[in-house]
C-alpha cells in the first residue's frame, strides 16, 4: 500500500468506520426488535436466539476465509464486494415474510459482513504503520462499536415503534452504499506479498464446530439428549480433525503458530469472553425490559443508554492508553467492571430496583468500553504485516464466536428457566444462572489481563514474530536463488 498523507489516512479509517458502524448498529438494533419480532412472526426462545446467532454464526465461520482472501486477492476488491452483499441482504431481510426466512436473510447479510470487520481491520493495521497511531486509530474503530450501542436501541426503538421492525434493515442500505462510493473513489487496493492459498478442508471443519455446537447448545432445552447429543459428538470431532489437520498444511486457515504467543493467546480468550457477556447482557436485557417491565421498544432503548454510553465514551480513553500504557490496564478496568456488574444482577437482584438497574448498566458499559482495543492490538502487535488480514481475523472470529455462544447459552438457561411459565412471573428467577454467568466472563478478562501482559508473556509474543518473520522470509529467499 502507497504511503498515504494524514487526511487520507483519516478518510480511510473513516470509510472502515462505516462498514463496521452497519455491522455493529445492525446487532443492537435487532436486539430492541426482538420482542417485536415474537409477537409478530409467532417466535419461540430459540427462534430469537437463531435471529441473531445465524448472523453472528456465520460471520464466526468465514471470517478467517475472508481475511486470507483478502491478503490474497486485495483488500479493497473483498471490501466492496462484502459491502455490496450485506446491503443486498439487509433489504431481502426487509422483505422476509417470516421467521424462517428472516434467518436465511441474515446469513446472507453475515456473508457480507463476513467481508467487511477483517478487512477493514487489516487496512487500517497496513495503512497506520506507527504502532502509537495504530492504537489511537483502533480506539476510534472501537468507539464505534459504542456508537452504534448508543445510537442502535434509540434509533431501533424509534423505527419500531413508529414503522415497524422491517424498517432497522433499512438503516443499511444508505450507509452501505456510501461506503461502498466512497471505497471505490479513496481506498487504495493492497494485498499481502504472499498471502496463503485457499484450505477449503479446514474452513468445512471451522463451520461444522461452530455450527454443530451452536445448534445443540441452542436447542438442547427444547429437545431430547438423543435429538441434540449426536451435534455435540459432531463439533467435538472437528474440533479434534481441526486441530490435527491444520498444523500438518504449509499454509492453513488458522495458523495455530499464532497461538505461541501468550498476548495473542489470552486476547483470544478475552475475546470470547467479553463478546460472550455482550451478547448475553443485550439478549436478557432486552427480553427484561420489555417482556417484564413491559416498556416500548424506544423506552427500551433510553433504558439501554447507561449501557451505551459509557462504552462510546471509554472506548477511545482504551485506546489512548493501550498506545501510551499498554493493554494491561484497560483490561483490569474491564475485567474488574464486567465482574462487578454481573454479580449486581447474580446477588442483589439488580433488576428490582432502578438504582441498582443503572448501576449495572453503567459498569458493564465502562468494561465493554475499555476492553476491545486491547484485544484488537494484542492481536496484530508483532505479526508480520504480511498475515495482518489472517491475525486480524482471528480476533474477529473470536468476537462472533463469542456473541454466538453467549446468546446461546444464556438464552438456552434462559428457556430452561422459564418453561412453559411466562416471563413476567419467572424470568428474574430463570436469568439468574445467566447473571453468574456474565460475571465468571468479566473474572476471565480481568485474570488472563494480568497472565498474559508481563514480561513473560511479552517474551513469548517476541519469540513467536521472530519465528514468524523468519518461517516467512525463507521460502522467499528460496524462490530468489531458484
Amino acid at each position: 500500500m502507497p504511503e498515504l498523507s494524514h487526511g487520507r489516512r483519516m478518510l480511510v479509517l473513516a470509510i472502515c468506520c462505516m462498514s463496521l458502524l452497519i455491522v455493529s448498529l445492525d446487532n443492537t438494533v435487532l436486539n430492541v426488535a426482538l420482542p417485536s419480532l415474537q409477537r409478530e412472526l409467532d417466535a419461540s426462545t430459540s427462534g430469537l436466539q437463531w435471529t441473531i446467532d445465524a448472523y453472528t454464526l456465520v460471520l464466526a465461520s468465514l471470517l478467517m476465509l475472508a481475511g486470507s482472501t483478502a491478503d490474497r486477492i486485495g483488500r479493497r476488491r473483498v471490501f466492496m464486494s462484502g459491502l455490496v452483499v450485506f446491503t443486498l441482504g439487509s433489504l431481502l431481510c426487509s422483505l422476509a415474510p417470516d421467521l424462517n426466512w428472516l434467518v436465511v436473510f441474515r446469513m446472507v447479510q453475515a456473508v457480507g459482513g463476513s467481508m467487511l470487520n477483517p478487512v477493514a481491520m487489516s487496512i487500517i493495521t497496513n495503512t497506520f504503520t506507527d504502532p502509537r497511531e495504530r492504537a489511537r486509530a483502533i480506539g476510534a474503530w472501537g468507539a464505534v462499536v459504542g456508537l452504534s450501542m448508543a445510537a442502535g436501541p434509540l434509533v431501533g426503538g424509534l423505527l419500531v415503534d413508529s414503522v415497524g421492525w422491517r424498517s432497522i434493515f433499512w438503516v443499511n442500505l444508505p450507509v452501505g452504499l456510501a461506503a461502498l462510493l466512497l471505497t471505490w473513489r479513496f481506498v487504495p487496493e493492497s494485498r499481502a506479498p504472499r498471502a496463503r492459498r485457499p484450505d477449503p478442508v479446514g474452513q468445512v471443519l471451522v463451520i461444522a464446530l461452530f455450527g454443530s455446537l451452536t445448534y445443540a447448545i441452542i436447542e438442547a432445552p427444547h429437545g431430547s439428549w438423543l435429538s441434540t447429543a449426536p451435534f455435540a459428538a459432531l463439533a467435538v470431532i472437528a474440533l479434534l480433525a481441526l486441530l490435527r489437520y491444520e498444523p500438518r498444511r504449509p499454509e492453513p486457515l488458522i495458523d495455530l503458530r499464532f497461538f505461541r504467543s501468550v498476548p495473542f493467546s489470552g486476547a483470544t480468550v478475552i475475546a470470547v469472553s467479553a463478546f460472550a457477556a455482550l451478547g448475553g447482557f443485550l439478549f436478557l436485557s432486552t427480553l427484561y425490559l420489555q417482556n417484564v417491565r413491559g416498556l416500548s421498544a424506544l423506552e427500551a432503548g433510553l433504558w439501554m443508554l447507561p449501557m451505551a454510553v459509557p462504552t462510546f465514551l471509554c472506548a477511545p480513553l482504551s485506546g489512548r492508553l493501550v498506545g501510551s500504557r499498554g493493554p494491561r490496564l484497560p483490561l483490569l478496568i474491564a475485567g474488574g467492571a464486567m465482574t462487578v456488574s454481573g454479580l449486581l444482577f447474580a446477588l442483589f437482584e439488580a433488576e428490582t430496583s432502578n438504582a441498582t438497574l443503572l448501576t449495572g448498566y453503567v459498569l458493564f458499559g465502562v468494561g465493554f468500553g475499555f476492553v476491545n482495543a486491547p484485544i484488537t492490538n494484542t492481536a496484530v502487535s508483532g505479526m508480520p504485516l504480511t498475515q495482518a488480514g489472517v491475525a486480524s481475523a482471528v480476533a474477529s472470529t473470536s468476537r462472533q464466536l463469542g456473541q454466538t455462544l453467549g446468546v446461546a447459552v444464556l438464552g438456552a438457561v434462559l428457556a430452561a428457566g422459564v418453561g412453559a411459565s411466562s416471563y413476567a412471573d419467572t424470568f428474574v428467577g430463570a436469568s439468574r444462572p445467566g447473571w453468574w454467568i456474565l460475571a465468571a466472563c468479566g473474572a476471565v478478562v480481568l485474570t488472563l489481563g494480568v497472565v498474559t501482559t508481563g514480561p513473560w508473556a511479552r517474551a513469548t509474543a517476541e519469540r513467536t514474530a521472530g519465528r514468524l518473520k523468519r518461517e516467512e522470509q525463507g521460502p522467499r529467499r528460496t524462490e530468489v536463488d531458484a
